[in-house]
């Protein structure tokens, strides 16, 4: 698909020069955090910006792609470039899916729909978060035949699981995202100082108070004694019992492709290679869950050395524009997943404000290849980049 999003998008902004709109949306990646953290109270702003720890994680994240310098070529015919990327086995426009998270009633009103619709507008695969404030099947309703996938945190209760697996296929989603480095929450500071976890007020349990199997464990439903239900919850959230035997259960419970999302040592992606699963993502939870973390970037090019030729290799964490894009897939991603950037944009204006990020990520990421000498991402190579320290 040849698509010069770029120009067009580009172009449409500069055509207000002589009429501009004072209440436009924000172009800069940094001026979208600035307004959504005035939007924002302490809570719900830290429970999306911040980190584990002393936020060490982060900061590797974006280092290791400051790390990565690119090496422009000239004269090398760009006048059409292709953006499109194939994925498990379908042809999508664009390399980015929106990645999963979760509780986004917390962030704005319209919530995961909101953002659901926003990708299904662009055409930008949505990842629906296990703990979506609303269940999937409305956001699968929202979406209507748009591509979506679906995040499963792994319960400690397998018959929620499996349960989750089955609804999830009879939605439409058309792929698995396992989530592995989440078998419980991690040390926050922000959230501990703002005494702030939204799951104890309720919200982010969508899928969990909409499942029968979860149902079935509580003497009353949620609506009579939402307070036991919750407990409940926190009971049966994360299982740090998991092993890579229990890979197999997955494959009992679905026949949707299953991708890995966590992996950081070449030695898990081999594993996970070796248990047949579809993909991997390699993420460090955009630095939520491990505090002095490597780098999600940094460690890319090892695990595509490892495993590359053999199952399909996305990355996220620290994406946040679009020479990001081009050095994770220089690096040997077929595709990244974009998380707080779009969480800002629906901070500030909701499924308009999604879908203005994305535009604006897709425009950055057109331009940059062409200016770049480069005229499809799926033949980008390392040979773009070179690494300084």
């Amino acid at each position: 698909m040849e698509n010069n999003i770029g120009n067009d998008i580009q172009y449409q902004i500069y055509a207000t020069m002589h009429n501009p709109d004072p209440n436009r949306l924000p172009v800069i990646h940094e001026e979208w955090e600035n307004v959504a953290r005035e939007k924002l109270q302490d809570g719900p702003y830290y429970y999306i910006a911040g980190g584990a720890g002393g936020e060490k994680t982060m900061q590797a994240n974006l280092q290791a792609f400051s790390n990565q310098r690119m090496v422009p070529r000239m004269l090398r015919n760009v006048d059409k470039r292709d953006l499109s990327v194939r994925l498990l086995g379908q042809k999508y426009p664009f390399p980015i899916l929106q990645a999963p998270i979760g509780v986004q009633s917390i962030i704005h009103e319209e919530g995961e729909i909101g953002s659901a619709k926003a990708s299904a507008e662009i055409g930008v695969p949505y990842i629906a978060s296990s703990a979506s404030s609303v269940p999937m099947e409305k956001v699968a309703e929202a979406m209507g035949d748009a591509p979506r996938w679906f995040q499963l945190y792994w319960s400690r209760d397998p018959e929620i699981t499996a349960s989750f697996l089955r609804r999830a296929e009879k939605s439409g989603y058309s792929a698995i995202v396992v989530t592995l480095d989440t078998p419980m929450m991690a040390w926050r500071e922000h959230d501990l100082k703002n005494v702030y976890l939204p799951f104890l007020a309720g919200e982010g349990v969508g899928n969990y108070f909409t499942d029968p199997a979860f149902l079935a464990k509580l003497d009353k439903p949620p609506q009579e004694d939402p307070q036991s239900a919750i407990m409940h919850w926190t009971k049966i959230f994360g299982n740090t019992g998991l092993t890579w035997e229990s890979i197999d259960f997955l494959r009992e419970h679905t026949s949707l492709p299953i991708i890995l999302k966590g992996i950081l040592h070449p030695e898990d992606a081999k594993l996970a290679v070796e248990k047949g699963v579809d993909g991997i993502i390699v993420s460090n939870h955009g630095g939520r869950q491990v505090d002095g973390a490597v780098g999600a970037l940094e460690v890319l090019p090892d695990i595509v050395a490892a495993v590359g030729d053999k199952t399909e290799i996305f990355m996220d964490s620290g994406i946040r524009r679009g020479s990001d894009i081009m050095k994770a897939m220089a690096l040997g991603a077929k595709a990244v997943l974009v998380g707080r950037p779009l969480m800002y944009g629906l901070a500030v204006a909701g499924q308009e404000g999604v879908k203005e990020v994305m535009q604006h990520l897709l425009a950055d990421l057109d331009i940059t290849m062409g200016l770049a000498g480069q005229s499809s991402v799926s033949n980008l190579d390392a040979s773009l980049l070179r690494k300084t320290e």
